[in-house]
C-alpha cells in the first residue's frame, strides 16, 4: 500500500475500534451495570490501540507531506494508485500484488488454544477476544464463531470455516514435524487407520526335476496385518495469569508446551526396544522386536565391524538399506565425528551432533532416544519403505479451569490426589493426535545395543 491507502486503513481500524468501545458501554448499560472483567480488558486494549493508531498515523502524515514536497511527476499518471503502477513496472501493465502474512508458523493454532483457555471454553466469549487479531490472524475468529452455531454439509456457509480450520491444524503439524524422528524421515507406507491388509509368512519352493520326475508342491503362508486408531494425549497446565495477560511475546510459551508434551511421547515410543504393544491402546516401537548386536568395542575398528554388522541384518534377508536412516542420541553422533585415526584425521567425517551422513545414510539425532540399563547408547538403522503409518493429520484441543487433575505424567485409575484447577487458578489445554504405525516385517529394523564408542578401552589385566 501506498502511504494513502495506509493512512486510509488506520483511519477505518481506528473508527472499528471507536465504535466497538460505545458497543461495550451500551450493553453495560442496558443492563444497567459496569463492564465485567472481559469487557473493559478488552475496553483497555482498545484505548490503547487507538492511542497507538493516533500516534502512527501522525508519522504517517508528516511522511506524506515530506514526500509531497519533494515529489516529482510521473508521465502518464492518472490517480496516485496509477502513478504507482507507472513506477514499478511502466505504463502498459499492471503489477501482480501478493499479500503473504509474516507471522511464525502456528501463530494461528496458537492464538486459538490462547483465546479458548482465557475464555474458560465459553466460544462466544472467546471469538471477541480473537477479534484483537482480527488483522493478522482472521481466521482464528472465523473458526470460533463457526463453532457456535450448527451447520449441515449442503450449507455453503460452512465448508468456508472447516477448511479454516484444517489449515490452522494444519499449520501447527507443520510446525511439530520437524522437531519429531518421525517428521523428519521421509518414505514411510503411508496407510488409513483401521485397515486389514494380507502379508506373506512363507514361501513357496522350486527344486530341479529329471526327466518324468514328480515336480514339488508346496503352499504359501499367509497371515493378515490389522492397523486400528491409536491416540497420544497431553495435557498442559498453565496459570490463570499467564493465560490472561499473553500477549505476542508469550504465545511461544503456550506453542512450545504443546510441541513438547507430542515430541517427547512420540519419539521415545517410536525407537524404545523396552515399548511392546497394548493392544487397543498404543503399537509396538519399531525396535521392539528388531534384530541387534552388542557393541564390539570402543575403537574405530570397532565400529565399522559393527556397522556391518547391522548391514548383514537386512543385506542376509536380501533387504536393501537404501534409503534407510539412523537415529541416534546427539551425544553419541557428537563422539563419532570427534573420533580420530592414528593421522588425526577424523574416523568418520561428515556426523555431528546435529546429523550428517553415516556410512553414507542420514542420521536423524535425538535426546528421546532411549539408553540400556547401563546409560549406554542405542544407534538405530531403520528402512521407512518397511514401516507402516497411519497419520491423522490434526490435533484436537481443549480447555478448562472447572475440572480437577490428577497432576501425574502416569496418573491411576482412581480418583485420588486430585487437584482443582478452579481453586488454584489454573487452566488447563488438552492436545490429543491420531496416529499409529507397524513394521510390515522384522526388516524394517535393526540397531546397535551398548555403544560406547570413543571412550577409553580398560588396560589389559
Amino acid at each position: 500500500m501506498n502511504l494513502a491507502e495506509m493512512i486510509a486503513a488506520f483511519e477505518a481500524k481506528r473508527a472499528a475500534a471507536q465504535a466497538r468501545m460505545s458497543e461495550l458501554i451500551e450493553l453495560a448499560a442496558k443492563d444497567g451495570a459496569t463492564l465485567d472483567a472481559a469487557q473493559q480488558e478488552e475496553f483497555d486494549t482498545l484505548e490503547l490501540d487507538i492511542k497507538a493508531i493516533d500516534e502512527h498515523l501522525r508519522r504517517l502524515k508528516l511522511v506524506e507531506a515530506q514526500q509531497v514536497r519533494t515529489a516529482t511527476p510521473v508521465d502518464g499518471a492518472t490517480s496516485p494508485q496509477r502513478a504507482s503502477t507507472v513506477r514499478a513496472v511502466g505504463a502498459g501493465a499492471d503489477p501482480v500484488i501478493r499479500v503473504t502474512p509474516n507471522l511464525a508458523k502456528g501463530t494461528a493454532f496458537t492464538r486459538y488454544a490462547i483465546a479458548l483457555a482465557r475464555s474458560k471454553g465459553n466460544l462466544l466469549q472467546a471469538a471477541e477476544i480473537a477479534r484483537g487479531w482480527h488483522d493478522s490472524t482472521p481466521e482464528v475468529e472465523i473458526v470460533l464463531r463457526a463453532a457456535v452455531a450448527a451447520g449441515t454439509t449442503t450449507d455453503p456457509a460452512w465448508a468456508g470455516p472447516l477448511v479454516q480450520y484444517q489449515n490452522m491444524a494444519g499449520e501447527f503439524i507443520e510446525l511439530l514435524r520437524p522437531a519429531t524422528i518421525i517428521g523428519r524421515i521421509s518414505g514411510f507406507r503411508r496407510v488409513p487407520f483401521n485397515v486389514k491388509m494380507p502379508a506373506q509368512t512363507t514361501p513357496s519352493s522350486a527344486q530341479w526335476v529329471g526327466e518324468g520326475q514328480a515336480k514339488p508342491v508346496s503352499a504359501l503362508g499367509f497371515e493378515t496385518m490389522t492397523l486400528g486408531f491409536a491416540k497420544v494425549a497431553g495435557i498442559v497446565v498453565m496459570t490463570d495469569e499467564l493465560v490472561r495477560f499473553s500477549n505476542p511475546s508469550a504465545e511461544p510459551i503456550v506453542q512450545q508446551d504443546l510441541i513438547e508434551t507430542i515430541t517427547q511421547l512420540l519419539d521415545h515410543d517410536f525407537v524404545d526396544p523396552a515399548k511392546a504393544e497394548v493392544p487397543g491402546v498404543s503399537p509396538d516401537s519399531i525396535t521392539h522386536q528388531a534384530s541387534y548386536i552388542d557393541a564390539s568395542g570402543t575403537t574405530g575398528e570397532a565400529v565399522r565391524a559393527d556397522i556391518r554388522g547391522v548391514f548383514s541384518a537386512f543385506t542376509a534377508n536380501n533387504a536393501s538399506v537404501a534409503g534407510a536412516y539412523w537415529i541416534m542420541d546427539p551425544v553419541m553422533a557428537l563422539t563419532l565425528g570427534m573420533m580420530q585415526n592414528a593421522l588425526g584425521q577424523p574416523e568418520f567425517p561428515g556426523i555431528d551432533m546435529n546429523g550428517g551422513t553415516f556410512f553414507g545414510l542420514p542420521v536423524i539425532c535425538s535426546t528421546n532416544v532411549p539408553k540400556d540399563a547401563g546409560g549406554l547408547y542405542h544407534i538405530i538403522l531403520v528402512q521407512p519403505k518397511e514401516v507402516l503409518l497411519a497419520d491423522d493429520g490434526g490435533v484436537t484441543l481443549d480447555a478448562s479451569r472447572e475440572a480437577s487433575l490428577q497432576m501425574d505424567s502416569a496418573p491411576s485409575g482412581g480418583g485420588t490426589g486430585l487437584v482443582s484447577l478452579w481453586q488454584q487458578n489454573m487452566i488447563a489445554l488438552r492436545a490429543e493426535r491420531f496416529i499409529n504405525w507397524k513394521p510390515r516385517r522384522a526388516l524394517a529394523c535393526a540397531y546397535i545395543r551398548g555403544a560406547n564408542y570413543g571412550a577409553p578401552e580398560a588396560a589389559p589385566l
